[in-house]
């Protein structure tokens, strides 16, 4: 990791959200200044086109963010030295700093969701706003589809509360939305006793069981050939809801779960019901399949 040799006197940094830096004010500028909100610091040059693009696109952004994050600008030309410190090899380059340290980084132009990303990414690692809006970050890059970014949030969360279970669960969910299905188990055992029915842990623990259950299941097509020849086997009926599991087709899933459910409630200690239950759980209270789900399975509980 990169060390700073002694530069200006600490002490805290200006309220400004962004400003210039050099190799003189760099310690005050960022390292200290990290250690009360994070800091990003933006190499540029003159003569760089791209710099020009991001360089205001990063300061609209850290604006945006309302004191959450600051700004630092360097001009590699002017500080050559500090630019071989942290090993700019071309620019634009970006550095965000927490508690003294570079923590995440970027070269070249971003678009402004990446910004966002990026920025979001510090303010949770930093603490800024709390843990509850860092934890909304988190989730949003989930939905969003940035689960690597997610995790790493979510990480950050536990390393300053590892007795966060929205936290616990958002890793839990986020490892397995990139395939890291062993080291999602791995996590199941920093579950507190006694948590395990908690609703913040409800849909990660769920979808931690289907992923089990779906390791190795066969091909839906195959499958549902299957099923047409021999359409009164519950076993294949039961492996088919699997496999529309493995394949993210919940809808399909659902309804043949509810099919064999329909067919006998009873069946092999009530499998149909017990998968079913345990993938309305992974979807959620406001998934529009998990909500028509439950609305059918009661219907037939209580017809």
């Amino acid at each position: 990791m990169l060390e700073f040799g002694q530069g200006a006197a600490g002490g805290a940094a200006g309220a400004e959200l962004v400003k210039d830096s050099s190799e003189a004010t760099f310690m005050q500028d960022v390292i200290e200044a990290s250690r009360e909100v994070p800091v990003i610091v933006d190499f540029w040059a003159p003569w760089c086109g791209p710099c020009k693009t991001l360089g205001p696109a990063l300061e609209s952004a850290v604006q945006a963010a309302g004191g959450k994050v600051r700004m630092v600008k360097v001009n590699v030309d002017e500080n050559q030295m500090l630019a071989g410190q942290m090993r700019v090899q071309s620019i634009p380059a970006v550095f965000g700093f927490v508690n003294g340290q570079p923590v995440d980084g970027f070269m070249g132009a971003q678009g402004p969701a990446q910004i966002k990303q990026f920025i979001d990414g510090l303010i949770a690692q930093g603490g800024g706003g709390g843990l509850d809006e860092a934890i909304e970050m988190a989730e949003e890059m989930l939905a969003e589809g940035n689960a690597t970014d997610a995790a790493q949030t979510f990480a950050a969360i536990l390393a300053e509360d590892r007795d966060n279970l929205k936290a616990l669960g958002g890793m839990i969910r986020a490892q397995l939305a990139v395939g890291q299905v062993e080291e999602a188990q791995q996590l199941r055992a920093l579950v507190p006793e006694g948590k395990e029915g908690d609703p913040a842990l409800a849909a990660a623990l769920a979808q931690l069981d289907l992923a089990s259950d779906s390791a190795g299941a066969g091909e839906a097509g195959a499958i549902e050939a299957q099923v047409a020849a021999d359409p009164d086997n519950m076993q294949l009926r039961l492996d088919l809801a699997t496999a529309y599991i493995s394949d993210g087709r919940n809808a399909d899933a659902i309804d043949t779960l509810l099919d064999l459910f329909a067919r006998d409630r009873e069946w092999n200690d009530a499998a149909a019901k017990t998968q079913l239950l345990k993938l309305l759980d992974s979807l959620g209270p406001k998934n529009e399949d998990a909500q028509r789900g439950r609305r059918r399975l009661s219907s037939m509980i209580f017809a």
